[in-house]
């Protein structure tokens, strides 16, 4: 095309629009190579002019755009097409790529010159960008939304017509409904006790309370029913009419039947915590009541539930000792165990009811966890007033069976002491007489010496007896006399060596802590003999400012302490019943092969207030 065949005002007007243009602009021959570029094509390629001019278009082209772009320009050469448009990536002089939008025409003139082509190029990059954003935004929203089962929809009001995204395949588990349908056809799917909560949840929609979310069932069509959750939100025009509505429907049916499933359990739960006659409740790491049966109310004086929980347990039920003085919860065992994560047991404490009254309890108290974590416990009590009043009778009806097995003793020493022995001796009088002056026979003397012996040995006997039954050496000369001499003679008689050592004994001790001392060494001093396997045994009796103490031990053969406890032998009761008398306690440290030693101690004071 000749340049005289534009106008000369043409032509300078065509110039200043391919220099200030922000589009690219080239003009290139049917092979394709560049005739001329303006300024905004040379700056997007990042060429000069003068290099740019010259090279064909496929040199900056991306390959992977190439062969689209070439069968188009192949069809404009041909005369199939005089113009045609695309989107490609470019290759700048740098490596580096942007996306433009190609707008190629070819331009033919009547004076037999060959047609030129004329390329336009946009840089959409920034456009692409957004557009693949938008795509990866959406595919997000897909994926998640296949994941958490929800699916979108637009409901237009004016044309009652409702689009749903395609996950709604997936979230209802059923297909045979359009994607687009109307409100009521959805509506008629909806089960009939919540399509009036359905409805109304957006005749409640104003202008100003535009969202709701509802939860609802909707029939499958093979008879199960699906929850499902909708949240929405309504846009208005100005007149405040609803135009449409936006918003999201998930499923929810697994949720609800673990709600169900839950609530089952938690029932199940409620009916065995009341039908226990324990009484049992649940705190958290502030003290606070969060759960409680009806035994729990029963025992505390209360009548609903509802005055208990979220209570301080502490503050309501366990603020003051027995004594009236205040209880820390730094203090208290039953709190111990959100601290220290191990369970506790007690059953020397006092709780109270909401009317004031206290009442002795035992209590077990566990760590309530979730995994490592402890966050809360539980508590289970019983009222031991019964056990203890019966506790009580019981060391009443021990406490009378002990008097008169020491008024028997004391009857039966007197007469063994009193007549049998004073007769006795007696007769080994009589019989020593008759040895002084014997009869001539000398097998009647012989007789009468062996009688002698015998009846020497029978008063001895006796004598031990006496003093084994009814001590009178501790009645008159004290619990360190009678001790060592039951020492003394209870080794002469059972060929042992008994070491004993008395101190620190405060003068004068009671009456009722010496017998019970008295009658704990004979039992455990018996038991030693018969089964340690040894003959020789410590006895160790001495007092400190609080207590009476006394031990006695041996280095025998030892024994299973949890089986002894088991088989509740007469000798241990008896020793044990005798101490909780005087409030005191027995125990006793054994091992295989190691011996043994058996501990007494009682409270010095508790025996003034005690008759035996």
């Amino acid at each position: 095309m000749s340049s005289q065949a534009l106008p000369a005002q043409a032509k300078q007007l065509f110039h200043y629009v391919f220099e200030q243009a922000s589009l690219g602009i080239a003009v290139e021959d049917l092979e394709g190579k560049l005739l001329l570029a303006n300024p905004a094509l040379c700056s997007m390629l990042g060429y000069p002019e003068d290099e740019l001019c010259g090279m064909n278009c496929s040199q900056f082209a991306n390959p992977e755009d190439s062969e689209d772009d070439w069968v188009l320009f192949q069809q404009l050469r041909a005369g199939v097409i005089d113009k045609y448009s695309l989107e490609k990536r470019y290759v700048r002089k740098h490596g580096d790529q942007f996306w433009g939008r190609l707008n190629v025409s070819l331009l033919r003139n009547g004076d037999g010159e060959s047609p030129l082509v004329f390329a336009f190029v946009e840089d959409i990059t920034e456009r692409k960008r957004s557009e693949e954003a938008l795509r990866e935004s959406e595919e997000r929203f897909r994926l998640a939304a296949q994941a958490a089962k929800m699916y979108a929809y637009e409901w237009d009001v004016p044309t009652d017509k409702v689009v749903r995204s395609e996950e709604y395949v997936n979230v209802l588990g059923y297909s045979y409904q359009k994607k687009e349908l109307t409100r009521q056809q959805i509506l008629d799917t909806i089960h009939s006790d919540d399509r009036t909560l359905f409805a109304g949840s957006v005749d409640q929609l104003t202008p100003q309370n535009s969202t709701s979310q509802i939860s609802y069932r909707m029939l499958h069509p093979d008879g199960p029913v699906v929850w499902l959750e909708k949240s929405a939100r309504g846009f208005f025009d100005e007149q405040g009419k609803l135009l449409r509505m936006i918003g999201m429907v998930a499923n929810i049916t697994e949720r609800k039947r673990a709600e169900q499933a839950q609530r089952e359990s938690e029932d199940k739960l409620r009916l065995l915590l009341d039908s226990t006659a324990e009484a049992i409740y649940g705190i958290d790491l502030e003290y606070r009541c969060t759960f409680c049966n009806l035994a729990c109310l029963r025992a505390l004086g209360y009548e609903r539930i509802e005055e208990v929980l979220g209570k301080n347990m502490h503050d309501l039920m366990h603020h003051t000792r027995a004594d009236g003085t205040l209880f820390p919860v730094e203090e208290c065992r039953v709190h111990r165990v959100i601290r220290t994560g191990k369970g506790d047991h007690a059953e020397e404490e006092v709780l109270w009811r909401t009317n004031g009254t206290g009442f002795p309890a035992e209590y077990w108290s566990y760590p309530q966890l979730r995994g490592e974590e402890v966050v809360g416990a539980v508590v289970a009590f019983v009222d031991i007033t019964e056990r203890r009043l019966a506790e009580a009778a019981l060391a009443s009806v021990s406490r009378r069976l002990i008097e008169a097995q020491e008024q028997e003793r004391s009857r039966i020493a007197r007469e063994l002491h009193d007549d049998i022995g004073q007769r006795l001796a007696l007769l080994a009088i009589k019989l020593a007489q008759l040895q002084q002056n014997p009869p001539n026979s000398s097998e009647l003397r012989s007789r009468i010496g062996e009688l002698q012996k015998q009846t020497s040995g029978i008063a001895a006997d006796i004598q031990s007896l006496s003093h084994e039954l009814h001590s009178s050496r501790l009645q008159y000369l004290g619990i360190a006399s009678a001790i060592r001499g039951f020492c003394r003679e209870f080794g002469e008689q059972q060929k042992v060596e008994v070491d004993c050592k008395i101190h620190d004994l405060p003068v004068p001790l009671s009456p009722d802590i010496s017998l019970c001392f008295f009658r704990v060494l004979q039992e455990a001093l018996h038991n030693s003999s018969k089964y340690s396997g040894v003959r020789y045994f410590e006895v160790e009796l001495w007092g400190t400012p609080d207590e009476i103490h006394l031990t006695v031990s041996d280095s025998g053969a030892g024994f299973d302490i949890s089986a002894a406890k088991a088989s509740r032998g007469l000798g241990l009761i008896s020793m044990e019943e005798r101490l909780k008398l005087l409030k005191g306690t027995l125990s006793i440290e054994s091992q295989l092969q190691r011996g043994t030693t058996i501990h007494a101690h009682v409270p010095f004071t508790s025996g003034k207030d005690f008759l035996l």
